[in-house]
């Protein structure tokens, strides 16, 4: 089943969570799957720009976000068909904060990959270098063709 609505969430919504927001809306153009995308964080503010290496990784693929960080609401949560949290933690801050959406709130890697308990977390890059945004903008990347090819091979079985 494909999702229509997708919502990412990390903590600060500068980093993960705009790069996978970003990064879904480019590739499902190129499995021809017909998605909305949004992102939020846990612990956001308002209005706040993409950290500045979370944009170069991004324009390093080809890809301009221009991207404004959002705190997570009741309105987004009702909105989403599915929520995709980079860690765990958040899995469970939302499943806390929001208990009628617990069975659509899921990790990224578990959706992608059904990685298990203890593998389902993206690192922040938060504060790190460059090439650590590169890599999270990778394992993000992963595990959002796997996402698509998942769904691709799903909607052609049906």
């Amino acid at each position: 089943m494909i999702h229509k609505r997708i919502l990412f969430v990390c903590t600060g919504n500068t980093c993960r969570s705009p790069m996978a927001e970003a990064l879904l809306r480019t590739l499902s153009q190129e499995y021809q799957i017909d998605l909305e995308v949004k992102s939020a964080g846990t612990h956001a503010y308002n209005g706040m720009p993409a950290s500045e290496y979370s944009s170069m990784a991004l324009q390093e693929k080809g890809i301009d976000h221009d991207h404004r960080s959002q705190a997570i609401t009741p309105e987004l949560i009702r909105w989403s068909d599915l929520i995709l949290t980079m860690t765990e933690g958040h899995q469970t801050i939302l499943e806390q904060m929001f208990p009628e959406a617990k069975e659509k709130v899921f990790t990224l890697k578990r959706v992608a990959y059904g990685a298990q308990d203890g593998k389902q977390d993206i690192a922040d890059p938060y504060g790190g270098s460059a090439e650590m945004y590169r890599e999270t903008r990778d394992e993000i990347e992963r595990a959002i063709c796997q996402l698509l090819r998942k769904w691709n091979s799903n909607s052609e079985n049906e």
